[in-house]
């Protein structure tokens, strides 16, 4: 097969050529190639030139492993979002072409992995940062339903926590990959953004259960939830790429005002957020709501208070945020 695969990557091949590169006697590989055209495989010879495959002749891809299925699915997937029409078309058939001649264990994978993976539209202009050293075995652990051990660094918190969790969804969006998963630490369902992923381990164990769960009720219940806070932000225009890559909710609304931007979002916890926009000091200013402001605030002046002396505290740069 591996010798197929070589004539096939080639237009001529001299018999010395072959003999050196997988390493056997020329002898060896005219019987071999004898014995690959009883077998049925079309190769031509042409005296004092080399051996060739019959044109129109190709040997199927059906030595993919299922990371390399894996990543081929999910680079389609980012295609079908984020390019247009007419190559989303030309991957589809592809990937339709490249499902045909998987083992059918494998195309059991890639059904379930296809189920369970969903790409939204990019909801900023940041460019799309597509790495992730996590994605392979969380992809692994969707398919063959395994139990992931991971250490997770949280958001607003920056604590980091070692969990076990079922995986049962991924979804890319706000520029970042995010796996939907139980988490049997905090018994609930829970959104972990991959780039916060610092360790990852896939364990044999095969979880059970959620046959309930429908990542696509998942998405509309999470948009449609009304525990998320409107907020609205002033920051200044170079801190916009650390504010698009850090915060996973939704920006809602970009809108340019000088050398600033006011950004409208969509929050879950005010408390732990305005923790996150006071780490910009004066390159953020909240607009609105006002009970963000108040929390700010109060923030800040915890900071002060901690690091106050008896010699006379200089307060002037956190006027703004105490008033």
């Amino acid at each position: 097969m591996a010798m197929v695969v070589y004539l096939q990557g080639r237009r001529l091949s001299r018999a010395e050529d072959i003999a050196a590169h997988f390493e056997i006697s020329v002898r060896t590989t005219y019987r071999d190639l004898a014995a690959l055209g009883e077998a049925g495989i079309p190769i031509m010879a042409e005296a004092g030139v080399g051996y060739s495959l019959v044109k129109g002749y190709h040997l199927p891809p059906v030595m993919f492993t299922a990371e390399e299925a894996g990543a081929l699915f999910m680079g389609g997937k980012l295609v079908e979002q984020l390019t247009d029409a007419s190559l989303r078309k030309h991957m589809e058939s592809a990937l339709m072409k490249i499902r045909s001649v998987l083992p059918r264990e494998r195309q059991d994978d890639l059904d379930r992995l296809e189920r369970s993976t969903v790409v939204l539209e990019r909801e900023s202009s940041a460019a799309p940062r597509l790495a992730s050293e996590a994605l392979i075995p969380i992809q692994r652990a969707l398919a063959e339903r395994r139990v992931l051990a991971l250490d997770y660094l949280g958001g607003a918190r920056r604590e980091l926590t070692r969990r076990q969790v079922e995986p049962l969804g991924l979804i890319y969006y706000a520029d970042n990959w995010h796996l939907i998963a139980y988490c049997r630490l905090r018994g609930d369902m829970r959104d972990f953004r991959s780039d916060r992923i610092r360790s990852l381990r896939l364990l044999n164990e095969v979880f059970s259960g959620h046959a309930d769960f429908s990542l696509e009720r998942y998405l509309q219940t999470a948009m449609d939830e009304e525990n998320f806070d409107t907020v609205v932000i002033r920051f200044k225009s170079e801190v916009m790429e650390p504010v698009r890559r850090d915060w996973s909710a939704r920006l809602m609304e970009e809108k340019a005002d000088g050398d600033e931007m006011v950004v409208t979002m969509q929050v879950y916890a005010l408390d732990s957020f305005a923790r996150w926009v006071l780490s910009f000091g004066t390159k953020a200013k909240v607009v609105s709501p006002e009970p963000l402001k108040s929390l700010v605030a109060a923030e800040a002046a915890r900071v002060v208070a901690q690091y106050s002396s008896p010699a006379k505290l200089d307060l002037q740069p956190w006027e703004s945020l105490l008033t």
